[in-house]
């Protein structure tokens, strides 16, 4: 079947569906297959959704999309601190429903900051936003399939829409992650917490009586990823070189034994893993690697992505054997801690150390590393090249002595890590050739059965890779800047995409000359990104040296900061 055909059965099924016809939509088999048939033709832009300037649409970046209510609604919302709903409109009974889209619906939050995500809890029409202004925010207003009429706008106030404000957090927060519930989702932020809310238990932020975090780490973190398949594990990431898988089925089981991890005391979430490289990226700088996005597949509940800031996407998974303990033969595969091979109870001992020492030891790393800075300045700085994944792999086995020493540098780092004696596991494979530096490019997939990888990039465009070979598919222009967010439709071969601009565009199979296409340009597109992302300019000593002294401002007296709660 054509798109074309398809595209028209769709749209008419889902008008008859809402006019009580008995049309019925295609099973979902049949939508599975369809769009994954779709999803492999041409893409192109097939609607712009508000326009430059604010009419019609929102005043600032778009930082947050959502499809909501089974792909009836989309959701947008981004620095103008209001989020918008998007509906098909249904007055058009011979439209494209790639082409049909309006804004129904805008609800004036209250944030007080950027909004950085926005999702519609399940089963229910209360939509969760999170923004800089640290706050968690829930509104409601009704029935969303029946709101407002295409052509008139329904302006929601705050106070009209909103039911709920959680202070739980302390600094910015990032990402939401919704559960099979109405009233139970996750969130992340920049403070270092991931925290459960379950709506259905009140609690007063001001009285500091919040229920603990599921998380907490030494650094901000800013992505979170679970998939419906595994929901009782997810992944968290930011501001360090590994992404952390935590596992939540602590009530009568004994999870760090079963993973193979030394035991620690009771919490509320077990870490199992962690997910590393073997090298960094060559615009990346010691110490100051950055994890921007995740996201674990929602068609096996193992696969996970990780976007480097400065460096590539990066499959793993989390049935792959942690890497060997024994020392790597090849100095492009990172030393694994020598803590590692310790039992659990003399790691547990020796590792409380007293606060003296622990201060001691952390100077004597500053120390070490600001003469070595001292020195690369003065010298020049030292050839990265070696440095990269070879074919994204595990690791080139070629180097030299220079990168056998900073390989040791990370491993000194590596002892001051949270969970550094949780194993890690290398990727299975790399994507690359987009450009991740100025802002924070979250990572997804798209297809029903996660068959392609897709990213933003600085450049405007977004770059879609085949997820079993890694191979390049598409590159596609979705911003007059950068793009961020990219969100594929639950059924539909429908792709909404946003960034720095006031507007969304929506991506589908179009058929004749494609003018947003910029595969053919593919050469010198990805060799500009490459050359941006490692000629970044950055104070990452100077970030590095900031994270050490938090450390040591958070230390306890008598034992070293706890790294989860």
């Amino acid at each position: 079947m054509s798109y074309g055909t398809y595209d028209a059965f769709a749209s008419l099924a889902y008008l008859a569906e809402r006019k009580g016809a008995s049309l019925s939509l295609p099973s979902s088999q049949w939508k599975r297959r369809l769009q994954s048939t779709a999803l492999h033709r041409p893409l192109d832009r097939t609607q712009v959704l508000g326009k430059p300037g604010g009419e019609s649409g929102h005043t600032g970046c778009v930082n947050a999309l959502s499809w909501a209510l089974d792909g009836e609604v989309l959701l947008s919302g981004g620095d103008d601190t209001t989020v918008r709903l998007w509906r098909m409109d249904v007055s058009n009974e011979d439209g494209d429903c790639s082409n049909s889209w309006a804004s129904t619906t805008v609800i004036n939050t209250g944030h007080r900051g950027n909004i950085f995500n926005a999702q519609m809890l399940p089963g229910s029409s209360r939509i969760v936003t999170v923004a800089r202004d640290k706050q968690v925010r829930i509104s409601d207003v009704g029935d969303l399939r029946r709101a407002g009429d295409f052509g008139l706008e329904m302006q929601y106030t705050t106070s009209q829409a909103n039911v709920r404000v959680l202070r739980c957090h302390d600094r910015a927060v990032k990402r939401i992650t919704t559960e099979h519930s109405p009233d139970l989702f996750l969130t992340v932020s920049e403070d270092g917490t991931v925290r459960q809310h379950d709506l259905r238990v009140p609690h007063d932020c001001r009285t500091q009586n919040c229920p603990a975090p599921l998380v907490q780490l030494d650094h901000p973190l800013s992505t979170l990823a679970l998939s419906p398949l595994t929901p009782y594990q997810f992944v968290v990431a930011g501001e360090s070189q590994y992404g952390y898988l935590f596992d939540r089925r602590h009530t009568g089981r004994r999870i760090m034994a079963e993973w193979g991890v030394p035991l620690e005391s009771d919490s509320v979430t077990t870490c199992v893993r962690r997910l590393g490289r073997a090298a960094k990226g060559s615009g990346e700088t010691r110490g100051y690697e950055h994890v921007t996005g995740a996201r674990m597949a929602s068609n096996n509940g193992h696969e996970v992505l990780l976007s480097y800031s400065s460096d590539a996407v990066y499959l793993y998974s989390t049935l792959d054997s942690p890497r060997d303990p024994s020392p790597p033969s090849s100095p492009a595969v990172i030393p694994p801690n020598t803590k590692s091979s310790k039992s659990p109870e003399t790691d547990s001992t020796s590792s409380a150390m007293s606060s003296s020492a622990f201060r001691r030891a952390i100077l004597d790393q500053v120390d070490a590393m600001m003469e070595e800075d001292i020195e690369e300045f003065m010298t020049g700085p030292a050839d990265l090249a070696d440095d990269d994944m070879s074919d994204g792999q595990h690791g080139d086995s070629s180097g030299d002595e220079s990168n056998e020493e900073g390989d040791n540098d990370t491993e000194d780092m590596d002892e001051y890590e949270p969970f550094s004696t949780i194993p890690v596991i290398l990727p299975q494979r790399q994507f690359k050739g987009h450009c991740n530096v100025e802002t924070v490019k979250d990572v997804n997939v798209l297809g029903p059965s996660d068959e392609f990888v897709v990213s933003g990039s600085d450049d405007g465009n977004w770059f879609i890779w085949d997820k079993k070979t890694g191979k390049l598919h598409d590159i596609l222009e979705g911003d007059g800047h950068v793009v961020n967010v990219i969100e594929g439709h639950p059924y539909l071969p429908l792709v909404a995409v946003s960034g720095i601009d006031t507007t969304v565009k929506l991506f589908g199979p179009k058929e004749g000359p494609r003018k947003f296409s910029r595969m053919a340009d593919a050469t010198s597109v990805i060799a500009r990104n490459t050359e941006v992302s490692s000629q970044r300019i950055d104070l990452a000593s100077l970030a590095t040296y900031a994270r050490i002294a938090r450390l040591m401002s958070s230390a306890n007296p008598d034992e070293q900061p706890c790294t989860t709660q």
